[in-house]
């Protein structure tokens, strides 16, 4: 929680604070700064031309604590994320609650991009912020999250474009699979529209699968469709089929990547999915070089079968990414596979 004397050194919270209890400008549940109080914050610093990187963290699947330890935990979570992330930027910027599961700051020390970078790395690393572990009640959950931001007066001199631009870069992100930051740079992301990069409702997406399954004429234009569909809708980087000879083959062009032939001893369930490769060495190693070739750091392998039939597996990876996948990806992708596997069972085929 915040101290008067650690806000008092900015002159918007000396005023503020004039007259006035800490508690009127701190959140209650976390001790950070209020939203209101940090945008009126931020908009001084814009009126007194005091450089500045502003930001937003959106905590991922925050909504699986709540769900499954309960809400008291949840916010034993967001208190925890709250203090680490106020002494990680003591002395040189501040934090507040946007809402939710979501937290604002603003860095006065990290202007450039090479500046904002290594802050963004200290922040995901080094157990500082995020990608760690954190004791609370009797648990120990590890917690990340999805980060955009924006530089005054570098990125715009104008509080609501600024605050686009972060907008902008967390969708961003969260849309690259989560767990990750991203600095805003105008030639990426100032063309961005944010509903764009909303995905569509399950219900949406099922269906536009089923429809560019439809549309093919054999079962590898099929698979092609469908990845148009998949990287629209889900935003995949890359879709690959293994079948039972256990060749890795693009859905694009059906061009080997690699052999993936022990991939059977990595699957205990119908689905597999890691963000950190290691996982798969052990088990297959063949498949794990393939994957390494072809520089991927997330990867989700669905079996593909009708119920009975085993045909070979459906991959997805993502290069750069340490995606978190999400439920509805795992639906997604288990439709798909039904779609093929009964497709395969009709036409008397294999996967070659």
């Amino acid at each position: 929680m915040y101290g008067r004397d650690q806000l008092s050194k900015y002159d918007y919270f000396k005023q503020a604070l004039d007259g006035h209890r800490i508690s009127d400008v701190l959140d209650p549940l976390t001790g950070l700064v209020t939203r209101s109080h940090m945008v009126q914050f931020v908009q001084s610093l814009i009126a007194a031309e005091i450089p500045f990187t502003f930001g937003m963290i959106d905590l991922d699947n925050f909504k699986y604590i709540n769900d499954s330890y309960g809400h008291s935990v949840g916010d034993e979570m967001l208190t925890a994320v709250a203090e680490a992330l106020q002494a990680f930027l003591e002395g040189y910027g501040v934090a507040g609650r946007f809402g939710g599961d979501e937290f604002l700051f603003v860095n006065l020390r990290d202007l450039e991009y090479n500046d904002k970078k290594d802050f963004c790395r200290e922040l995901f690393g080094s157990f500082k912020v995020l990608r760690r572990t954190y004791k609370v009640s009797v648990y120990e959950l590890f917690m990340t999250g999805t980060v955009g931001m924006a530089t005054y007066p570098n990125d715009s001199r104008n509080y609501s474009e600024l605050f686009a631009m972060i907008d902008k870069t967390l969708y961003r992100g969260k849309s690259k699979g989560r767990n990750c930051y991203i600095i805003y740079i105008a030639e990426k992301h100032k063309d961005i529209e944010i509903v764009k990069l909303k995905k569509n409702r399950l219900y949406d997406t099922l269906k536009n699968v089923a429809a560019g399954f439809d549309s093919g004429d054999d079962i590898y234009d099929k698979m092609r469709s469908v990845y148009v569909c998949l990287m629209n809708d889900m935003h995949i980087t890359n879709l690959y089929y293994a079948g039972l000879n256990g060749e890795l083959r693009s859905v694009i062009d059906r061009k080997s990547i690699g052999t993936a032939g022990d991939i059977d001893l990595l699957m205990k369930e119908e689905v597999f999915s890691t963000n950190n490769i290691a996982q798969v060495k052990k088990a297959a190693p063949a498949f794990y070089q393939a994957l390494e070739r072809n520089e991927v750091e997330a990867v989700m392998v669905m079996r593909i079968d009708d119920g009975r039939t085993h045909y070979g597996y459906l991959v997805c990876a993502e290069p750069h990414t340490l995606r978190i996948w999400q439920e509805d990806e795992f639906a997604i992708m288990f439709f798909l596979s039904r779609l093929v596997g009964g497709y395969l069972t009709g036409k008397r085929l294999m996967l070659e």
